[in-house]
């Protein structure tokens, strides 16, 4: 879906994205990986359109991406950036309800079929329960929903999602995961997602990009990364790759 051809992004005089070519989107989950500073968010930023390259260019379907007007970005792509806005007073219905600006407008009439988006995500989220609750009241985890609900309803085929786990603790974070890799397999949307997590990549991508120094360094299915001397490269640190539990994958650890 997207095609990415001689990308560079510069911050100043540092170069954070260097990329020749890079096609993303035809696998359900994708995540990208890499250390701090790798250009991770940058790309993400890049894909969603909030971010501009350098140099380069990046086309969505054959389309290029800057030609496309921003309602109708807006329903091809849902992006849920790292830092989430606070939303005091709102309850997550509203919350919710606010992925269907693309197809509304900011004065458009509700219609039967956004009732129905809303309520679809609500459900497929696990939130109907506590559709009247406060977005500010709501646990780590449960927020985090409720934004992944406001995607859902947006109705976008592209869920960009820039680390959706990284504030929550190791619970939360698997099921916010596998809540993603169920989107991906019961509704044929297709997921990028940053991720610090390699476990969690390995567990439940279709496909990982591993960035190192704005550059990939890794490609391909998650059971490739799940290598030392790969990982150890990734990170700059001495890794291994210890058996899981009965019919589980390897864990990836520091030596």
């Amino acid at each position: 879906m997207f095609r990415l051809e001689a990308i560079s992004r510069l911050h100043g005089a540092r170069k954070v994205l260097a990329l020749d070519r890079l096609e993303l989107g035809a696998e359900g989950l994708t995540v990208v990986l890499g250390h701090n500073g790798s250009g991770k968010s940058t790309l993400l930023g890049l894909l969603a359109r909030t971010d501009v390259p350098t140099t380069g260019r990046i086309s969505l379907n054959d389309t290029p991406l800057a030609a496309i007007g921003q309602r109708k970005l807006a329903q091809q792509i849902a992006y849920l950036p790292q830092r989430l806005p606070a939303v005091p007073g709102l309850t997550l219905r509203e919350l919710v309800r606010l992925g269907r600006y693309p197809w509304r407008g900011a004065l458009g009439r509700w219609q039967p079929t956004d009732h129905a988006a809303v309520k679809a995500a609500l459900i497929a989220t696990s939130g109907e329960a506590r559709a009247e609750a406060l977005v500010e009241t709501m646990s780590g985890g449960e927020r985090q929903r409720g934004y992944i609900a406001m995607l859902l309803a947006q109705d976008a085929p592209i869920l960009l999602l820039d680390e959706p786990t990284s504030a929550l603790d190791p619970g939360h974070a698997y099921e916010v995961m596998r809540l993603l890799r169920k989107l991906v397999d019961t509704t044929g949307r297709r997921v990028i997602v940053v991720l610090h997590d390699v476990n969690l990549a390995a567990r439940f991508a279709d496909r990982v990009v591993a960035l190192r120094e704005g550059q990939i360094a890794f490609d391909g299915a998650p059971v490739g990364l799940l290598d030392p001397a790969i990982l150890s490269m990734l990170y700059a640190v001495p890794m291994q790759v210890v058996p899981g539990l009965a019919g589980q994958l390897p864990l990836a650890v520091v030596s």
